[in-house]
């Protein structure tokens, strides 16, 4: 088609592409409306996410969780490593005791002497024994390592230090 044509043709049709223009416009029109109301509600949004809580900005109240994460997180690993240091101090405590009255002397009228064994987690410790008589009393300590000892135990000594063993867990 040649430019005369064209002309020709436009201007017998004016009144349609007129319309065809303006319907263009107006749908146009329309979609900047709604682009720019959609705009207008994520500004409002963002401002509002922009000022955050009690008028504090959103960015620094990141920052401050930030350095709050970091502080609960140093925080954390000093209890864990206290926590591993009081492991360690309890595994060493005496945590463990067997206790047996008994009746060293025929001709006594009670259970007066006995016989304490004091443990670890480790099963080392001590047994005390405390034999009381009419006359005299007399008191022994002997070392315990590994739930057992260098020195003879009595029957109650062994008792006690098995009703000792047999608490708690172990290793």
């Amino acid at each position: 088609m040649d430019i005369q044509a064209l002309t020709k043709f436009a201007a017998n049709n004016l009144g349609i592409i007129f319309f065809v223009q303006t319907f263009l416009l107006v749908v146009l029109l329309g979609f900047t409306i709604n682009a720019s109301w959609k705009l207008s509600y994520m500004r409002k949004r963002y401002r509002k996410m922009m000022t955050g809580v009690e008028g504090g900005n959103l960015e620094r109240m990141l920052v401050g969780h930030i350095d709050e994460t970091k502080a609960v997180a140093e925080e954390n690993k000093r209890l864990q490593e206290d926590l591993a240091t009081a492991k360690e101090l309890l595994s060493r405590a005496t945590t463990r005791v067997g206790i047996v009255r008994f009746r060293a002397f025929e001709d006594m009228g009670s259970d007066l002497s006995y016989a304490v064994a004091m443990l670890d987690s480790h099963n080392d410790g001590v047994i005390f024994t405390s034999i009381f008589g009419r006359e005299v009393s007399r008191s022994y300590a002997k070392p315990i390592v590994n739930g057992e000892s260098s020195y003879t135990l009595t029957q109650e000594e062994t008792q006690a230090l098995k009703e000792a063993m047999g608490k708690g867990g172990g290793r």
